[in-house]
């Protein structure tokens, strides 16, 4: 479909409509239409920037920093006066969300309710940003001098944020350099860039932020992503996505901070102590919610044999009952994935894996509307793909284990590392598995897809590098100064 869906409250739909490039001085002369996955209805265009456009907002936030940090109680008030904002348009930003993201409306107000819980603890970090006294009379060199460090701002800040939470994940950006004091130059998923483009409007004409603090620059990653790592005037560069974009944006600025929240194949492990009929409840969204397309979507369940029929009969049963379709529809909980292309990629596993002899308990299949039911796959060989590489889409499959130590390493046998789950009544194997499991979070008696916007997220591995959460990631995006007081 062709024709244009409707309308993204803030943002005209009407057929390839600009929308203008946020707080730099030029646009591009080129329009990249942006279409609703679910449909392939037009929602709306961005500019087509290019390289000196990336130099353009660059500069401006570069004259914004020299022009002195914004004091910890403006960066404060302007945070918390955006999660006020937020609050009150929570229909406004879940309908774009939906549109433009296929995300189902009820789970996009909950990632809208997140970016406002976001927000909040970014404004309490900017208010409880400070450095440490460092005793220098406890050495004779340091005698009858005071030392202490200063955080500050470590200087632009380069945000290119994924499609998958466009709001959220957006915040989880925005909301710690604001905070941290820094400048930032925002690129959007090329897939997704209206929430993003509310989002800094609001910041921008509505909460006090100077322009200079926030630029939004859009276009294809290849050129807008690759001019804002490769220029000299950024100094961290914070990036979501896949460990293969990731990996190389690292390797292309080796002298940047470069913070990588990337993939996961997330796990979870039903002992037959636990409690597996909830896991089964919280597996049937933790593992299809938004299609699969979360990088801690529970993506691997390894069940203990004993109790291995049981949860696969469960899990059949649960996974048939969800909702699939329109993502405006008040009843979906599950619809279409960012692509076509993907689409046709999951699949393409799906049916390797039935080749190899795995079985398709539900799913496996694409709608009359174009969306791929939410598949379970028994049986699942750890050395299928969809077991040793990052589904992304609605698909969860099951392995069978014999004991505990072998759920523990079948668990580890992956290039990931970013959160896996645990469900024991056994305080021992709980405690095994916090030791043994080699990643960035073990949730216990609970989905690896659990997550509190506070907590210190992220992964080893191919996961990524750093840990994001508003007071973690401040740290990242400050420079620690150290000051010495000599005595007279």
């Amino acid at each position: 479909m062709t024709a244009t869906r409707a309308a993204i409250p803030g943002i005209d739909p009407t057929a390839v409509t600009p929308v203008p490039l946020v707080g730099a001085d030029g646009v591009g002369s080129e329009w990249l239409p942006v279409h609703a996955p679910y449909d392939g209805s037009l929602l709306g265009s961005v500019p087509s920037l290019t390289p000196a456009d990336v130099d353009r907002a660059v500069a401006a936030a570069r004259r914004a920093l020299d022009g002195g940090p914004l004091p910890q109680w403006r960066r404060a008030e302007i945070l918390d006066r955006a999660a006020e904002k937020l609050a009150d348009r929570v229909e406004q930003f879940a309908r774009c969300i939906a549109l433009e993201a296929a995300k189902p409306i009820r789970t996009a107000r909950i990632e809208v309710e997140r970016a406002v819980s976001t927000l909040r603890f970014s404004a309490a970090t900017a208010r409880q940003l400070t450095g440490d006294m460092v005793p220098l009379d406890a050495s004779a060199a340091g005698e009858g001098r005071i030392g202490f460090v200063l955080r500050v701002p470590v200087g632009v800040v380069a945000a290119i944020a994924p499609f998958n939470f466009p709001l959220n994940l957006v915040a989880h950006k925005l909301g710690p350099a604001i905070a941290a004091g820094c400048p930032v130059v925002l690129k959007p998923a090329s897939q997704t860039p209206f929430s993003s483009i509310l989002l800094a409007r609001m910041l921008l004409e509505e909460c006090g932020l100077a322009a200079g603090y926030l630029q939004v620059v859009t276009g294809p990653g290849s050129v807008i992503g690759n001019a804002l790592v490769d220029h000299d005037d950024i100094a961290l560069v914070t990036f979501t996505g896949s460990p293969e974009v990731g990996w190389g944006i690292r390797a292309r600025a080796p002298r940047k901070r470069v913070g990588l929240e990337l993939g996961n194949n997330a796990p979870v492990i039903l002992e037959p102590d636990g409690d597996w009929r909830a896991a089964v409840g919280k597996i049937r969204l933790a593992g299809f919610s938004h299609a699969g397309q979360s990088c801690i979507s529970t993506q691997r369940v390894l069940v203990h044999a004993d109790i291995a029929d049981e949860v696969e009969a469960a899990l059949d049963a649960a996974v048939r009952s969800l909702v699939v379709g329109d993502p405006l529809d008040e009843d979906t909980e599950v619809s279409a994935l960012i692509s076509t292309g993907e689409r046709d990629r999951v699949l393409s596993w799906v049916h390797d894996a039935e080749a190899q002899g795995a079985r398709v308990l539900a799913g496996g299949t694409v709608r009359p509307d174009g969306v791929l039911e939410p598949t379970l796959i028994a049986d699942a060989d750890p050395q299928l793909t969809l077991c040793t590489q990052e589904v992304f889409g609605p698909v969860v499959a099951i392995t069978r284990y014999d004991s505990f130590d072998e759920a523990l390493r079948l668990a580890n046998d992956t290039r990931y590392g970013l959160q896996a789950g645990v469900f024991t009544a056994d305080i021992h194997k709980a405690l095994a598995a916090a030791r043994t499991l080699d990643f960035g979070g073990v949730i216990v008696n609970d989905v690896p897809t659990w997550r509190a916007d506070q907590q210190p997220y992220g992964g080893v591995r191919d996961s990524g590098n750093t840990r994001e959460g508003p007071a973690w990631s401040v740290r990242e995006m400050t420079e620690e100064r150290l000051i010495v007081l000599a005595g007279p």
